[in-house]
């Protein structure tokens, strides 16, 4: 029971950290977790926490590594992966001699071997920090990518350093050479064995999706079951780096190789949304663990009277500027002998680049698995006496973590401002683009019958085109005034040829008493009305905007006003229904609805107006038309819905279509290409349940 009260009480602070983060958004998430895992430890009704680094490496870090790597993107990786190794390896080694000849230097109550396995556990950066501090800063591609190909790579540094530091302490025997083979061993073993199962996973999932035996629920369960299955056989039966054998897996697995289509693309959709739930939850307990360990773990060595306080807040001091001021100058040495990849040749050192480096040091926080690696330190060494300077060791690591975390919270901020993310603008007109071809050439398409659900599927498709134009702000009121003002014109001209028609067509059937036809006058006097309308809209609109319009407003209103007069004093004696009037003004008012759709048809692809204006105008003009005639009811129910399905999905072959024809043409990359067509089918995935 204590167990399940310590998970829930995890997860709930887990969930009120989400809640604060959005109104203290200057702290970033890890840190308010590590408070509320701090304030958590303090209080007395919590049961205390006690971490079994093996376990918490199976629980935590595996799944989370290789949900980081799975998710990576592959091409920057491949792009810096020397960097990264360089970081991973070099960089954790040379922090782990640097670190542990200076704290002994300094006080030589540290024993060497000791000093060397704080700062091998001091090596690694948190790759869970990595990617939650990333997202407060405004990092370049390169920059994450490095950063998080180092994550993913240095811990089997740091912990094979450290385990041969801690041998040295308690036996007092050290071998360079079985050192050096154990790393590669280690090293080359688990990134052999997890691409090695990356590959059989892969043909696995290909076999059974051609056979037919692939579901949603085992893809998905397997998918959760592989890291931990990956990291336990690397661990405990080949006795190889599970943490790289878990990375390793996490960058060949694919799943979606053989086929793209709306049923892999739903099943993707689950698995993401799955391991973002995951991913979250795991992220947030990694960090109030932390915090629930930080004060006993400080506490016990704060309280002991063999090491002055002052002195432990001096090693955490120097430590903490030690691994700094190596990361810093590691990387501006990586930059200054770095070469130009498209010129060849090494590029100068700027304060631009020096900037750069500054960034990547501070981008490098440590976390919990160099406190779970602290805490494995034995109580004893092989003699039986105690582990000298434990307590301490473990409060300077803590100390450490907490450093870093504050300067890459505080400090990365200030080296690069956060800027409001912003989608990339040629790839969202690209976009655009795409779905406006797509509208045109659907709406030149046979709709006979499918009314109603072709307006449907064109208002989701216009809906779409708002969406990505306001995510890059192309809006414009100006282009909607323009198009309404031409239809109020294109109105007013048909209208008026429309008058002259009446006026000068044979009366005689006005005189057939049975003719369901309206009369010549009820004609003349609705198609007066509906011109005054529309001349008195055109000139509120273009006198409150476009001084232009001035004159020429007058003369419609002069035009309308004689024509009244006329109208009124030809027709005397009111022998009009209102009825009849109103049944002439609804035929005409459709006939003129038809006539205007027909023009903004015709205007799709001239580039006059945006397309998704049209589509507004076009859908309105269409259902004040059927409105008009009595067909409001026509289509509906589950007839409806089926014919706008059948569209949708019309309208989604268009799509990919125009995709592909754009590609040929060199319009658009095979990348981006790529990228429109997954959206296709993520959208063919949720027609389902948007229609």
């Amino acid at each position: 029971m204590e167990i399940l009260i310590l998970i829930l009480s995890i997860m709930a602070a887990v969930l009120i950290s989400s809640f604060i983060s959005r109104f203290i958004p200057r702290i970033s998430t890890p840190l308010v977790q590590i408070a509320l895992g701090i304030v958590m430890a303090l209080l007395p009704f919590f049961p205390p926490m006690r971490l079994d680094p093996e376990l918490f490496m199976v629980l935590f870090i595996a799944p989370l590594l290789y949900y980081e790597a799975h998710t990576i993107n592959k091409a920057e990786l491949a792009k810096t992966l020397n960097l990264s190794l360089s970081l991973a390896i070099g960089l954790a080694a040379f922090t782990m001699l640097m670190v542990g000849i200076l704290l002994h230097a300094v006080w030589p109550m540290y024993p060497l071997a000791a000093a060397l396995a704080l700062g091998a556990a001091l090596g690694p950066t948190d790759a869970v920090a990595v990617s939650s501090i990333g997202q407060e800063a405004d990092l370049s591609s390169r920059q994450r990518s490095v950063l998080s190909g180092e994550s993913l790579f240095n811990d089997a540094t740091g912990v094979i350093g450290f385990q041969f530091a801690i041998l040295a302490a308690v036996t007092g025997a050290f071998s360079p050479i079985d050192a050096i083979s154990s790393f590669f061993i280690s090293f080359i073993g688990g990134i052999a064995f997890g691409t090695l199962m990356g590959i059989i996973t892969n043909w696995v999932f290909e076999s059974a999706r051609r056979l037919g035996w692939e579901s949603m629920t085992t893809r998905i369960l397997m998918e959760l079951f592989l890291p931990f299955l990956i990291y336990l056989v690397a661990e405990n039966w080949l006795d190889v780096s599970g943490v790289l054998a878990v990375v390793a897996t996490g960058l060949m697995t694919h799943f979606d190789h053989t086929s793209m289509g709306p049923n892999t693309s739903k099943t993707n959709i689950v698995s993401s949304s799955v391991w973002k739930v995951i991913s979250f939850s795991l992220n947030g307990a990694v960090f109030i663990i932390l915090g629930m360990l930080l004060p006993e773990a400080m506490m016990t060595s704060w309280g002991d009277r063999k090491v002055g306080n002052l002195t432990l807040l001096a090693a955490i001091a120097l430590v903490s500027c030690t691994v700094i001021v190596v990361r810093f100058i590691w990387v501006t040495g990586v930059l200054f002998f770095a070469v130009n990849p498209k010129t060849g040749k090494r590029t100068p050192m700027s304060k631009r680049r020096l900037r750069s480096a500054a960034v990547m040091t501070l981008g490098g926080p440590k976390g919990t698995i160099t406190l779970s690696l602290a805490l494995t330190i034995p109580y004893t060494i092989a003699s039986g006496a105690a582990f000298p300077m434990r307590n301490e060791i473990i409060f300077v690591a803590a100390g450490v973590i907490i450093v870093t975390l504050l300067l890459a919270n505080f400090g990365l901020p200030l080296l690069a401002p956060a800027k409001n993310e912003q989608p990339e603008t040629a790839q969202v007109e690209k976009s655009i683009e795409v779905l406006r071809r797509t509208v045109q050439e659907l709406s030149s398409r046979s709709i006979e019958g499918k009314r109603l659900g072709l307006q449907h599927v064109l208002t989701l498709y216009n809906e779409r085109i708002a969406h990505l134009k306001s995510q890059i702000g192309q809006y414009n009121p100006g282009e909607t005034q323009a198009l309404y003002v031409q239809t109020l014109q294109w109105e007013q001209v048909y209208m008026e040829q429309k008058l002259e028609e009446i006026q000068h067509e044979d009366s005689a059937q006005s005189q057939a008493p049975d003719s369901e036809t309206p009369s010549k006058d009820s004609q003349e006097q609705a198609a007066t009305q509906i011109l005054e309308h529309i001349t008195s809209s055109l000139a509120h609109i273009d006198e409150s905007s476009h001084v232009k319009w001035h004159a020429h407003i007058a003369w419609l209103r002069i035009k309308g006003l004689t024509r009244h007069v006329i109208h009124k004093l030809r027709h005397m004696t009111p022998n009009i229904s209102d009825n009849e009037v109103f049944q002439a003004g609804r035929s005409i008012q459709a006939e003129l609805n038809h006539h205007i759709v027909e023009q903004l048809y015709a205007e799709l692809g001239k580039g006059r107006f945006k397309t998704e204006d049209l589509l507004t105008t076009i859908i309105n003009h269409q259902l004040i038309e059927s409105s008009a005639q009595g067909k409001t009811s026509i289509e509906g129910g589950a007839g409806l819905r089926r014919k706008t399905e059948e569209i949708m999905r019309e309208g989604y072959s268009i799509e990919l279509s125009v995709i592909q024809d754009m590609v040929e043409a060199g319009e658009i990359s095979r990348s981006q290409a790529r990228d429109l067509r997954r959206n296709v089918y993520i959208m063919q995935v949720d027609n389902d349940s948007v229609l």
